[in-house]
């Protein structure tokens, strides 16, 4: 065992650092494996996939050996609450405890920072007349003169959905760069400057493929001086990759120019052009374009695999879209004739020009290696995007060549410094033209975007290759894990999986009630409401349903309002902020509201079947509605399903049901969040007992005791009651 190795084992011992400094911190055979392999991975280079159970201690499995080895760290997670929490507690804690002389820094995207040029311009726009909103920018003026980072976080009361958000931060889309009159004091280069010169890098996933793709936030400067990277969260790497490395129009990009160019143009070029009448132009087109795609009730993909997409009139459709292309031409000629006046107007003209060739590109037939779809709501978004990021992934994370021998030339020639010290250099492949900004470029350490100090090797000795730590919950429903490495183009990656320390058998139960209609019974949603209701009598809360459509959630949620017993408060996903849900949600164990209800039952779908942590009393029955197969009628599932034939595989067997195993296990794992809970687990869907896929399902699933009746259900539940008021028995 090396000194790193060492190091890290002694580290989260119960003789260890953390045993004595960190409160609650209890040694966990799982969190030693895993720490131990991500040692061995950081000091070796490599791809490393750990499925870790709830409980395991993951987030100090992969800090305390990244931290100790010395090298520079990058460390990606799927949502901002995470990343704040591991910058601003869970890094720093162990910086503390650990004594290492190291730098953080927290990296979001720039419409997270406060741009003090639009802020500048922000009273002159239409928005800032509507009520509360001269207030409002007060208030934001006024935290501008105090504030270090500009990270709008720290303001309270403005929720990122509020109109004045966009009027005081950029966008890739409105930024002026370094023809910024505010470029020296932006927040946005502030932040990547201290990124730049930190040790450990704490972003998102969401930045991280939006850099990839447009080289726009200064991650794609930052990667090729780290070594070690880190996805935390990572089973979400794969729909997140696939958004940002597509293509995309929508009507909200339009109008969001329309804004814009109308205040600007207003602002710097009053007279000049009829401004009014160019953005009223592509406003009305803009309109239409989304009439064409037809009325739907909520929100609807549609299939398109030939010139249109499906259900709409073809006709319509292409009279809409080529008014959109002529409305952004004539707003690209008002543009051209003040574009000297100021840079404004410049970034206006190239977001125009490509919205245009966005406009080109979906008015031509899809790429047959990706797939592309409609998306129709309250407003209309096109998408065309790649199956999976396999391609790209395997690209940025494949093993480099080692360090060039000393004596040959690496890029003096050019004028470059050698990009030997940082343990590798670019190798092109035979058909690589060489583009030093590639992906691959990029993070195999192109020697033209070398750094002048790399990092300083650690305990670890020598740097070697790139190590890629990828972690969650939930990668799969077996163990190879290829539900998650597949998609990735991980298939060299070391996979683990870390059970969970908790005792499932005796913390948890799970139910199939025999009595209910199959899934596709008009009236399932009623029976799943009178079986919560019949539950909230025992119980008095303390519920939270989990359903697979907007539609059985609403049906659910507005029973149970109409027939919950007066204690209970009953939230529904959508009719609070979600915030707010989860606040009141987790006080339901306690005091109660301002009316007396001390129970709470949530009914949600879609964010809240992951990431909702509940720990405690608060929650001990989850209850799912259908089993989560993804829907039928999805263009990017079709397509996926549709490829995995053609390999002679069973779009079932090896796409559908891995795809609702991993879902139902994320629903499941709302349960269970520490060693004294106690929980049961009811999934509305006979098909988990009646169908031998059904036994795959379970197998998924912790291994928790079966119920078998309705009696045997109740009985538990009377039980938990029980414990509730007898803590100590």
């Amino acid at each position: 065992m090396n000194l790193l190795d060492q190091r890290v084992a002694e580290t989260l011992s119960s003789t260890g650092v953390l045993a004595h400094s960190v409160p609650g911190f209890q040694p966990r055979q799982g969190q030693t494996d895993m720490a131990m392999a991500v040692s061995r991975t950081v000091q070796g280079g490599g791809q490393l996939v750990v499925e870790a159970g709830t409980g395991t201690g993951k987030t100090y499995a992969y800090l305390v050996p990244v931290l100790l080895s010395g090298q520079r760290a990058l460390v990606s997670t799927a949502t901002k609450a995470l990343q704040d929490q591991l910058f601003s507690r869970d890094i720093p804690r162990l910086v503390e405890v650990l004594g290492l002389p190291i730098r953080v820094a927290l990296l979001k995207g720039r419409s997270n920072y406060l741009c003090l040029h639009r802020m500048e311009q922000a009273r002159h726009s239409p928005e800032s007349a509507q009520p509360g909103a001269q207030k409002a920018l007060a208030k934001i003026e006024t935290w501008a003169q105090s504030t270090r980072t500009g990270d709008m976080a720290e303001l309270t009361g403005l929720d990122e959905r509020s109109p004045l958000w966009p009027l005081v931060t950029s966008t890739r889309d409105n930024c002026l760069g370094s023809s910024c009159p505010r470029y020296r004091a932006c927040h946005v280069n502030l932040a990547r400057k201290e990124a730049m010169a930190s040790d450990v890098v704490v972003i998102n996933h969401h930045l991280f493929f939006a850099d990839l793709s447009v080289r726009e936030s200064g991650v794609a400067e930052l990667l090729p001086t780290v070594r070690v990277t880190v996805f935390d969260e990572a089973h979400q790497l794969n729909e997140i990759g696939v958004n940002f490395l597509g293509q995309q129009l929508s009507t909200v990009q339009l109008h969001e120019l329309v804004r814009d160019v109308l205040a600007t143009g207003l602002q710097l070029a009053r007279g000049l052009v009829d401004w009014q009448s160019l953005t009223a132009q592509l406003e009305k087109a803009a309109r239409d374009w989304r009439l064409a795609a037809g009325m739907h009730r909520g929100s609807v993909r549609l299939r398109w695999s030939g010139q249109h997409p499906e259900g709409v009139e073809p006709g319509e459709w292409d009279t809409a879209l080529q008014a959109v292309s002529h409305a952004l031409a004539h707003l690209q000629n008002g543009l051209e004739m003040v574009s000297e006046l100021a840079p404004d107007f410049q970034r206006l003209g190239d977001r125009t020009r490509e919205l245009m060739q966005r406009a080109a590109l979906f008015a031509d037939t899809p790429n047959p290696e990706g797939v592309r779809w409609a998306e129709v709501s309250a407003q209309l978004r096109l998408i065309e995007s790649p199956l999976d990021i396999a391609q790209a992934f395997s690209a940025l994370t494949r093993p480099v060549s080692a360090a060039t021998p000393a004596g040959e030339d690496s890029g003096a020639e050019s004028g470059f410094e050698s990009g030997a010290e940082s343990g590798a250099v670019w190798v092109p492949d035979d058909d690589q033209d060489g583009d030093p900004d590639s992906l691959e470029a990029l993070m195999a350490g192109d020697p033209r975007h070398a750094v002048a100090e790399p990092a300083t090797p650690g305990p670890a000795g020598g740097v070697g290759q790139r190590a890629w730590i990828f972690t969650s919950a939930t990668l799969g429903d077996e163990p190879s894990l290829r539900w998650f490495t597949e998609p990735c183009g991980l298939s060299s990656a070391e996979v683990m999986q870390v059970n969970s320390p908790f005792d499932y058998a005796q913390q948890a139960a799970l139910y199939v009630p025999p009595h209910l209609p199959r899934p596709g019974d008009p009236g399932h949603a009623s029976q799943v409401a009178a079986l919560v209701l019949e539950a909230l009598a025992i119980l008095g809360g303390r519920t939270l349903v989990l359903t697979t459509t907007l539609n059985a959630m609403r049906s659910i949620g507005e029973q149970l309002q109409a027939q919950c017993d007066g204690g209970v408060e009953v939230l529904v996903q959508g009719q609070s902020p979600k915030r707010r849900l989860m606040e009141r949600f987790r006080e339901g164990g306690g005091q109660g509201d301002a009316h007396g209800r001390t129970g709470c039952v949530l009914v949600a779908s879609a964010s809240f079947w992951e990431g909702f942590d509940v720990p405690g009393d608060a929650l001990q029955l989850v209850v799912i509605d259908k089993l989560p197969f993804p829907p039928p009628g999805d263009p990017l599932f079709e397509a996926r399903s549709q490829r995995i034939t053609q390999q002679g595989k069973s779009a079932f067997a090896d796409h559908a049901l891995p795809e609702a195993a991993v879902s139902l296990k994320q629903g499941a794992g709302r349960l269970i969040r520490s060693e004294t809970d106690r929980g049961i687990l009811v999934v509305c869907d006979n098909r988990l007992s009646t169908m031998s896929y059904g036994r795959r399902l379970v197998r998924g699933l912790p291994a928790m005791r079966r119920l078998e009746d309705h009696a045997a259900f109740l009985d538990a539940l009377r039980q938990l009651t029980t414990d509730a008021s007898h803590p100590s028995a």
